[in-house]
């Protein structure tokens, strides 16, 4: 395997990127992943806060810490992973993060590697979506996407302008991505704007260090208030009606009641 470290986006031409390599690393470790070329983007990623603009190379632990980050993201950082990945993971690498579905990290022949049943629907699923979940009911970990989703976030590649909701799709037959990047398109900076008020709350099975079963962002800007769930559908999803819309499997049930609890906690404490 090859490691190349390009001195400006100009010079990327093909290869697997790799900036913190919190996610990276992992899945070439378990063969989720195969690379002849690994390309370190570090180098090259802007990094820090900068009024609403955010470098997607900036760590999970700095925007944590940042007072000029909205409330949001800064609960979603401080309640990612743990200290050691928050110091690593860019905050890129965490919106491209792979499902933590047992079926796929086990490589079994789920929809999302190509084959023809999603394995969770008729076996274990406590963990898995409660929307969007008919083709493939995976659950994406991410709390920091949930946050910007949220937030009403818009990225720049270098190749484009996007939301971030436009970076995420539901997979499908002919399709069995879960992001609308092409090869070689690297997440450059995000604008974050900055909402009258905003929360992360999370339920997970540990107290720390855990991905979220449920987690429900919120953020108003005067009389408008747009709420993100993490951990309830194979991509960040916008709750754009109520939950009482969610298909949960016999096993994820319980995440509906959860996600309207911290719904309601969350609007109370946007005040």
């Amino acid at each position: 395997m090859k490691l190349l470290r390009p001195s400006s986006v100009d010079e990327l031409d093909g290869g697997v990127l790799l900036a913190g390599g919190t996610e990276v690393v992992p899945l070439l470790r378990d063969g989720l992943l195969e690379a002849e070329v690994l390309v370190d983007v570090g180098g090259i990623v802007p990094a820090g806060v900068d009024g609403t603009r955010i470098g997607a190379g900036t760590t999970l632990a700095a925007l944590e810490a940042d007072p000029r980050v909205p409330a949001a993201l800064r609960d979603a950082c401080r309640l990612a992973a743990s200290p050691q990945l928050r110091n690593m993971s860019t905050v890129a690498g965490n919106l491209l993060q792979a499902t933590r579905c047992w079926y796929w990290r086990l490589d079994y022949p789920c929809r999302l590697h190509g084959g023809d049943r999603c394995h969770a629907r008729d076996g274990e699923h406590r963990e898995h979506a409660i929307f969007a979940n008919d083709f493939c009911a995976s659950a994406h970990p991410s709390d920091v996407a949930a946050a910007l989703l949220a937030l009403g976030a818009t990225l720049r590649t270098n190749r484009r302008p996007l939301a971030l909701g436009e970076l995420y799709r539901l997979p499908t037959e002919d399709d069995r991505r879960t992001t609308t990047l092409d090869p070689g398109e690297l997440i450059l900076e995000l604008d974050v704007p900055t909402p009258d008020a905003s929360c992360y709350l999370k339920a997970m099975d540990r107290k720390r260090w855990a991905f979220p079963l449920v987690g429900v962002a919120a953020a108003r800007t005067g009389a408008t208030t747009r709420v993100a769930l993490a951990g309830a559908a194979p991509i960040p999803w916008l709750l754009d009606r109520s939950l009482d819309e969610a298909t949960p499997l016999p096993g994820t049930a319980y995440k509906v009641a959860i996600a309207k609890a911290l719904y309601e906690r969350a609007l109370t404490a946007l005040g």
